[in-house]
């Protein structure tokens, strides 16, 4: 897992581990000695896809460098109820104490990767690419975005920085459409930057609008339903690239693909995942 170089994942696991273990695991220590060698195992508890495999390996080492873990699967395989996830040996104390912070994290990333999964397959006959939002858990953004590719998304801009994407309030903002292009390619020539550029419509005149002007990238239609965003891929015509946003759901994500629409942007992807569930259990 490549991300596990990055010096912010480093940094959450820290942080973690300061939140949950503070000054010690004194229930484990109270109860358990301090040499005692155990084996304990994680099973799934319901059907989905499985992400946090060597996330869960880096945590374990972390709190015990002497942990021995053996995987039994690999992120992003799908896994049935009853599956064993991974094993991992050494002493009780360590693997009681890593217990929750793994689960935790995997539990969240599978539940993302499994929505992801479900949502990408429903769309899997169309030419629509699915993406995730900027509503993500502060400081996991990195992760939840990882286990959205796993499960066959593919990731919107990562933050604020990496894209201009110019919605109402900044249009509002700005005065109008053509106010707001024009402002925004002002600022990316002052700042000298190469930044693609998307903007929201709000409504056909909107979009109108928006191929008068041109100097887009991507034109996002939001909450349009699906007969009028039919209209406005048409109208718009392969000029631009097109996102649908607003309201999408997994009971109507198939007739918003079925427009010809480019993306589909669904925040529910990392705001709304429900976690998978997973269960440690030591062996007797």
């Amino acid at each position: 897992m490549e991300l596990l170089h990055n010096p912010d994942i480093k940094e959450l696991v820290e942080l973690a581990i300061r939140e949950d273990i503070g000054s010690g695991d004194h229930s484990s220590l109270a109860c358990i000695p301090s040499d005692k060698q155990g084996h304990a195992y994680c099973v799934a508890k319901e059907d989905g896809v499985i992400a946090g495999i060597d996330l869960a390996a880096y945590i374990f080492k972390r709190i015990d460098s002497d942990i021995k873990y053996v995987p039994h699967k690999s992120d992003g395989d799908s896994i049935v109820n009853g599956d064993k996830i991974f094993d991992v040996y050494g002493a009780d104390i360590s693997i009681l104490t890593a217990e929750r912070l793994v689960l935790n994290f995997m539990q969240r990333l599978s539940g993302i990767a499994t929505q992801s999964k479900m949502i990408s397959e429903l769309v899997k006959d169309f030419h629509t690419t699915v993406l995730d939002t900027r509503k993500t858990t502060p400081g996991m953004r990195l992760l939840e975005k990882w286990a959205v590719q796993l499960g066959g998304c593919s990731n919107h801009r990562m933050g604020l920085y990496d894209m201009i994407m110019i919605k109402d309030n900044h249009i509002d903002f700005a005065g109008g459409i053509a106010q707001a292009i024009e402002k925004t390619h002002n600022y990316l020539k002052f700042k000298g930057l190469d930044l693609q550029v998307e903007i929201e419509t709000r409504t056909l005149d909107e979009v109108k609008q928006v191929l008068g002007i041109g100097g887009i990238n991507r034109i996002m239609l939001d909450n349009f339903n699906p007969d009028l965003l039919t209209k406005a891929v048409k109208l718009i015509d392969g000029q631009f690239e097109t996102e649908a946003s607003g309201g999408i759901t997994i009971d109507t994500i198939r007739d918003y693909a079925a427009s010809g629409v480019d993306y589909i942007s669904v925040g529910a992807l990392t705001h709304s995942s429900k976690s998978l569930d997973l269960s440690l259990r030591v062996s007797s």
